[in-house]
């Protein structure tokens, strides 16, 4: 969340982030809850003051021995208002707090300005899309076929937006997974760790997920516990409510895990095949670091994402996401999108993202500088590092044969017992 003192001091920076975000947020209740705030916290001082001067005033009457009954009555009832002022002021507190947790994140100085998706600007590629002198079929028919993918019976166990996997396409999908954590770990420097995939409600709060996406959540019935949309949420979470050293700085964590989400507001989108499920797996990548090291981290944070793709040789796009298709907690966000040969499209595999102190301040993860007195938020970031199903559907489609058969990139041969082709 924004800091209630930066909100206070730059009520115009946060109209125009809103406006350029294409958020509204009712600036003016702020106004009246922080005026209310301060008038109460300014009452309450001065009765505390008042009553301490009657409290030792009582006390030096009765040292003397003089009647002090009516001193003592007023001593109770400034008592009784500061009790009052103090439930009262527990209330606005919470409102403001409330209204802070609906506010985004200011975007930072380079986030373009757009309103949506078709004002992203492209900042790279990698590659060519891929042609073929045959009409390339789209994964989920491929697979079907391939006997490796199969979503009629994935429906039957839990309904649409679900996928079974199947001999070499479930050995494919967790060579994808031990491909993208060796990578990381072996080359990219990040520690792997193994989180749990159900967390508390303070641990959504953290990262930013509750309040504000509730609808998008799987909520265990009867339990104070949600399943995972990302691995980012138990991740960063790992340092909440702990002050770090600056020279452990930066941190760099890489995780596996399951996701879920209900996608709900996502009706009608891409419904068939890998692209958008209810469960689906991800690597992920998390960086503690400074703020003045945090836009450099997010350089190096989406250049390892990358990387993936271009071990598997697959066509990507970056492109920058734009003020209006910004996400909620994000200053700054990096799409990679793979390319969909039978779509003819780039989709998203991979979001990098600088959160700046968004999240550390909800989570209150702080470091402390070397030789300094205090201590600040970290900066946090994260990226797909990559989305699996995803990168599994990318594969399918972009090395698809005439015959149906699907041909293994060379970087995951090793981790399909050198199986080089995906036959019928």
């Amino acid at each position: 969340m924004l800091d209630l003192k930066f909100v206070r001091a730059n009520l115009d920076v946060v109209a125009k982030a809103c406006q350029v975000r294409g958020v509204e947020v009712d600036l003016e209740a702020f106004t009246r809850l922080d005026e209310s705030r301060r008038s109460l916290l300014a009452e309450g001082e001065e009765l505390k003051r008042q009553r301490n001067t009657m409290s030792q005033e009582v006390g030096r009457l009765k040292k003397e021995g003089r009647p002090s009954q009516d001193i003592q009555d007023r001593v109770k009832s400034v008592s009784a208002r500061i009790k009052e002022l103090d439930g009262e002021l527990a209330q606005v507190q919470a409102a403001l707090d409330e209204w802070l947790l609906t506010v985004p994140n200011i975007p930072h100085q380079s986030t373009p300005l757009g309103r949506g998706e078709a004002d992203n600007p492209t900042v790279r590629t990698f590659g060519q899309p891929t042609r073929f002198d045959f009409e390339p079929q789209p994964h989920w028919d491929l697979g079907e076929r391939l006997g490796i993918i199969d979503f009629e019976r994935a429906a039957k166990l839990a309904g649409a937006r679900f996928a079974v996997l199947a001999g070499p396409g479930a050995r494919l999908e967790r060579a994808l997974i031990n491909f993208m954590l060796d990578l990381h770990t072996g080359e990219h420097g990040y520690k792997e760790v193994w989180t749990p995939y159900m967390v508390n409600s303070q641990t959504m709060y953290g990262t930013g997920q509750l309040p504000k996406f509730k609808e998008d959540l799987f909520k265990i019935e009867g339990w104070d516990h949600w399943l995972i949309p990302t691995a980012e949420v138990p991740v960063t979470n790992l340092h909440a409510r702990e002050t770090l050293d600056e020279a452990q700085l930066p941190l760099l964590y890489t995780a596996y895990t399951p996701c879920f989400r209900a996608e709900a507001g996502a009706y009608g989108k891409d419904t068939r095949g890998l692209i958008r499920q209810h469960q689906f797996d991800k690597v992920e990548m998390v960086t503690f670091t400074t703020p003045e090291d945090s836009y450099d981290a997010l350089e190096r944070l989406t250049g390892h994402a990358e990387a993936v793709l271009q071990r598997l040789g697959l066509p990507y796009r970056v492109v920058s996401l734009c003020t209006g298709d910004l996400g909620f907690v994000s200053a700054k966000t990096y799409d990679i999108e793979v390319w969909i040969a039978s779509a003819g499209v780039y989709r998203e595999i991979s979001s990098c993202s600088n959160f700046e102190d968004f999240q550390a301040r909800r989570a209150g993860i702080r470091f402390k500088r070397s030789g300094g007195k205090g201590s600040q938020f970290v900066h946090t970031l994260n990226g797909s590092g990559l989305a699996v199903g995803r990168c599994l559907a990318a594969v399918l489609e972009n090395y698809q044969q005439a015959d149906g058969s699907v041909v293994i990139p060379e970087a995951l041969r090793p981790y399909m017992g050198g199986l080089e082709v995906i036959r019928s």
